[in-house]
């Protein structure tokens, strides 16, 4: 991407993000309505994964920061006995299974079972009971156990954190709200590679497919939670 180009999308991003005639315009075409989330939620950290958070990765950036941020709401999350999900993009050695997305990104040929870029990054303290999901695509929910885990454990809405957020978070945002399920995005506990695209996607989330919030917030919805998977939430 020129300069000139460049340019042009952090001018855009700025004005989706802060520009007040933006605002207008989306408030007047109904857009950005918070929707309410429930007494039983899950916490889904989408590939944050050595290849994603570990700028030596072809893949990677440094997303200490978030991983920090979302060790503490995971942390938050345990105490109440929130459902906990990981997933990773992991493929076979031969990469046969990568399909198209690995013809549009090659570089994902890097994420190969059994290699430390699809360890979940040991920073999260991921514990043996928690379930780390294998995925092949952008989606969380597609191709994976996910969605049956969700309904079976009378799941009602998730709290969404990781990597990126212009691609995998993004896109299983986009299938939640599909399939029925209100999400929070802490916008602190989710990454990417680049500023523009981060903040225009935590926009456009925001403008139709999940509550995007401060982590404040979320951690004072996690703490309300009245434990055993958030069965009946306190006032």
């Amino acid at each position: 991407m020129g300069p000139a180009n460049a340019t042009t999308l952090r001018l855009a991003t700025e004005e989706c993000m802060n520009d007040d005639v933006t605002q207008r315009i989306y408030r007047e075409a109904g857009l950005g309505h918070e929707v309410p989330l429930g007494a039983r939620p899950a916490l889904v950290v989408v590939d944050f994964s050595c290849g994603f958070t570990d700028p030596e990765s072809a893949l990677g950036a440094d997303m200490s920061a978030e991983v920090t941020a979302t060790k503490g709401l995971l942390d938050a999350a345990r105490n109440k006995g929130v459902l906990i999900v990981f997933t990773t993009v992991a493929f076979e050695p031969n990469l046969e299974d990568g399909g198209l997305w690995m013809q549009k990104a090659p570089s994902l040929g890097e994420l190969q079972v059994g290699s430390r870029w699809v360890e979940i990054d040991p920073r999260l303290g991921r514990r043996s009971d928690e379930i780390v999901l294998v995925k092949r695509a952008p989606s969380a929910l597609f191709g994976t156990a996910l969605l049956p885990i969700l309904i079976s454990r009378h799941i009602d809405s998730v709290i969404l954190c990781g990597a990126t957020t212009s691609g995998c978070v993004r896109a299983t945002a986009v299938d939640l709200l599909q399939y029925g399920f209100p999400a929070v995005v802490p916008r602190e506990c989710v990454g990417d590679r680049a500023r523009a695209p981060h903040e225009a996607s935590l926009c456009d989330m925001q403008a139709k497919y999940a509550n995007v919030s401060g982590i404040a917030e979320v951690l004072s919805y996690v703490q309300r939670l009245s434990g055993a998977e958030g069965e009946d939430a306190r006032d």
